[in-house]
């Protein structure tokens, strides 16, 4: 799979992704404030950050807010370096997404059980070893308004 879309958020501090190779069973009857299970591409904005920071009093040291890629629920992934402190999230190896409401570009390539992000341009993040390495494409917001727009996908061998 190949999947090329812009994104942005509409409000500081949105928290959004793209799902891929979800697992059928876990989009069965799917409850608010449940996440697919499959590989996640993180769509977060900046302002997660600045709101993880003022309420806690410290850097985050689980997540970012330029493409983190990493497994969700059931799925499985091995993280291409650098990874988060707990082993389970690529962190994009440069800071390259732009803040609310600025468009982002995002181009996922995802075959044989592996994928890897392009961040407006340059490649930044990825994982091997997925599991599963087939299933649904998803897109999701977490309770604020994004924007997707010029999504192309095309299936590869």
């Amino acid at each position: 799979l190949e999947l090329s879309l812009q994104w942005r958020h509409l409000k500081s501090a949105g928290n959004s992704g793209v799902f891929l190779w979800g697992i059928e069973k876990s989009l069965t009857g799917l409850k608010r404030n449940a996440l697919p299970h499959g590989i996640e591409v993180q769509v977060l904005d900046h302002g997660y950050t600045e709101n993880y920071i003022k309420q806690t009093g410290k850097e985050p040291d689980w997540f970012t807010t330029n493409g983190d890629v990493f497994p969700v629920g059931e799925a499985k992934m091995t993280p291409f370096p650098p990874v988060s402190p707990r082993g389970d999230r690529s962190f994009p190896s440069k800071n390259l997404s732009r803040g609310t409401p600025e468009w982002n570009h995002y181009y996922i390539r995802a075959i044989n059980g592996e994928v890897r992000l392009w961040v407006n341009g340059e490649e930044v993040s990825g994982g091997t070893a997925c599991s599963p390495a087939s299933g649904y494409l998803c897109l999701e917001s977490e309770g604020s308004p994004v924007e997707f727009r010029n999504l192309r996908i095309r299936e590869l061998p």
